[in-house]
């Protein structure tokens, strides 16, 4: 029998691998949130029946378990009903329920709802990163953006001003979707609080969502045109990773050719290397900009893992190909927001399309986490109070 304490034996609990690693990490990890959490629990929801063993449990539900239970904000956090707290926490969680850009299936308006919904399933640690993030960060749900139903550009309007709201408090802004027109208010909303500064812009999509109008209206394959009209947002700094297949208007494509944008196909991807990929989208988003917005479009993914998406596409990437190209960005590049948009529920099967946004989400706060980016320690340098409303030139 194989002796496992022989350090030449392939058992050696010694060896660096990343899951005795992780268990070290762990060891360092303070308790303090969580007995936070119960403490206020019970002072909340009551102190449990005589017959429970477990005095953590409360009467009334309060926190992280029983999973199933509660009230619906992303992973349990706390409803901030006043948005003008905001800014006493590191990361707020905004909904935006809009799908009336969408030219073909509709539901994302359902995507903020069906993201929190399943994030429940998931606790504030990550095992590999030994990352707690009760422990490391402030985490808020504000709510959902009250957008217009069927009017485009009031919803806009709306969107704008509540990301500019967040944006400018400090707080770290992770928008749910609602469809890809979002983008283009999203951007717009942080634009209006970087002064002279620039964003670059690393968008995962299978389309390149660069039309002008779609539908005789800015729709869902139109954000980036009006993204990259703005002059704190280049087009040259707009970085497209997944793009491609049978969905890609050529109206779109003759855009990403004039204005000089930056697209890899998942077949580049491949060929390069994640590595190397990742490495390409960080110096072009970054090249004499001042930080970087991610947009997420959940269809990057191989439709057969997010088959709840309006413009599901084969072929795009694995989901350990888009969670390990997140990974080496976010921990490289300054990144002031984060949206994860086209997570439509009544297409999904088994919640796996909204948990796999739940999963970015989660690793991105991560990343930023590991990589020292949050919580801030003071005002990121890209940030202005002043609020400029004219960053979008007229579009017609």
């Amino acid at each position: 029998m194989t002796d496992v304490a022989d350090a030449s034996s392939p058992f050696e609990r010694r060896l660096p691998t990343e899951g005795m690693a992780a268990l070290e990490k762990e060891r360092a990890l303070p308790l303090t949130g969580w007995q936070q959490e119960v403490d206020q629990g019970l002072r909340y929801g009551l102190e449990a029946a005589e017959s429970i063993v477990d005095r953590r449990i409360s009467t009334f539900s309060r926190g992280e378990l029983p999973h199933y239970a509660g009230i619906n904000t992303f992973m349990k956090a706390p409803y901030i009903e006043d948005v003008h707290r905001v800014g006493e926490f590191d990361v707020a969680i905004v909904g935006v329920p809009h799908d009336s850009g969408t030219t073909y299936r509709p539901g994302t308006r359902f995507g903020p709802q069906g993201i929190r919904r399943i994030s429940a399933l998931y606790t504030p640690y990550n095992y590999e990163m030994g990352v707690d993030l009760r422990e490391q960060i402030k985490l808020c749900d504000v709510g959902d953006i009250f957008t217009i139903p069927a009017n485009n550009e009031k919803s806009f309007d709306q969107i704008s001003k509540g990301i500019a709201h967040v944006f400018s408090s400090g707080a770290f802004p992770i928008i749910l979707g609602g469809d890809h027109s979002i983008g283009f208010p999203t951007v717009r909303g942080v634009c209006r609080h970087l002064g002279d500064k620039k964003v670059g812009i690393i968008h995962f999509d299978r389309h390149v969502d660069t039309q002008e109008i779609d539908l005789d209206e800015r729709m869902h394959t139109c954000p980036w045109f009006h993204a990259t009209n703005m002059a704190n947002a280049p087009a040259e700094n707009l970085v497209q990773l997944g793009i491609g297949g049978w969905q890609v208007p050529r109206e779109g494509v003759k855009v990403c050719r004039e204005r000089g944008t930056n697209v890899l196909t998942v077949t580049d991807i491949c060929d390069m290397g994640l590595e190397a990929a990742a490495k390409y989208a960080i110096e072009r988003a970054t090249d004499g900009t001042d930080c970087v917005y991610i947009s997420f479009d959940i269809d990057c993914i191989d439709a057969g893992f997010v088959p709840g998406t309006g413009w599901p596409e084969p072929g795009g990437l694995l989901p350990r190909e888009a969670l390990k190209l997140l990974e080496l960005i976010v921990r490289n590049v300054p990144v002031c927001g984060l949206e994860i948009v086209e997570v439509s529920p009544p297409y999904d099967v088994s919640d796996m399309t909204s948990l796999m946004a739940t999963r970015v989400i989660c690793d991105t706060m991560a990343h930023l986490v590991v990589s020292g980016q949050l919580p801030r320690k003071s005002a990121p340098s890209w940030l202005t109070k002043e609020c400029n409303m004219a960053v979008d030139r007229k579009w017609r």
